[in-house]
């Protein structure tokens, strides 16, 4: 499955010909604002007054381009994961077998919750508890990821590489979570995640559960 996207907040593809349009300067810094505070405070401590002070932009515009300060949050998650799946899907095309590619996916999703803290505090601490993300267009990314995930999966069974006794779905939100659950507490507590060790190990105990018994 290709995921197709838009153009990320604050790259510029220069020239006309490709039809896209940058985004405001003054959208681009509240962006930046944001992920610097993130950095070092919690999102509800956080006021849309730091917000510009920070970014050298009026206060106005945070309500101009993204509604409120929710918004932009969704706007900075939604930034990161066009940049992180298109990463994704560039190395899964070098990676040949579907077990090589579950395990490079867990290795790669571990290791930006690690590399970036401010991506993993929005997904995983800041986002969820909001029925508005679901509705948002940062959503509608983190299902394509997960059905990115899927078809890896749906893949490896046809192949033969995966048992077919157990749903793809369930198998999919096994790797989700367990993905969640070994990474939480570190972001939490800002402590560093071992990505490789934390990858072979989640990769082990998912991965010899879901493969056929030779």
């Amino acid at each position: 499955m290709k995921i197709i996207m838009k153009q990320p907040a604050g790259k510029n593809t220069g020239g006309q010909s490709s039809g896209k349009v940058s985004s405001p300067p003054a959208k681009k810094k509240l962006c930046k604002a944001l992920s610097r505070l993130l950095r070092e405070k919690d999102f509800n401590s956080i006021t849309t007054a730091e917000i510009s002070k920070s970014a050298g932009a009026n206060e106005a515009l945070i309500y101009r381009y993204f509604k409120d300060k929710r918004g932009l949050l969704h706007h900075v998650l939604h930034d990161y994961l066009v940049l992180f799946i298109a990463e994704i899907q560039t190395d899964l095309k070098q990676t040949c077998g579907t077990i090589n590619k579950l395990r490079h996916l867990i290795r790669a999703h571990i290791g930006m919750y690690d590399s970036n803290r401010v991506f993993a505090k929005i997904l995983l601490l800041e986002v969820r508890n909001f029925p508005g993300y679901f509705e948002s267009e940062t959503y509608r990314l983190v299902k394509l990821y997960g059905q990115l995930l899927t078809d890896i999966i749906l893949a490896g069974i046809d192949a033969g590489d995966i048992r077919d006794d157990i749903p793809s779905e369930k198998i999919r939100d096994l790797i989700l979570g367990g993905i969640e659950h070994f990474c939480m507490a570190p972001v939490i507590f800002g402590h560093e995640i071992p990505v490789e060790i934390v990858a072979d190990q989640l990769g082990d105990l998912i991965l010899n559960g879901i493969t056929p018994k030779q």
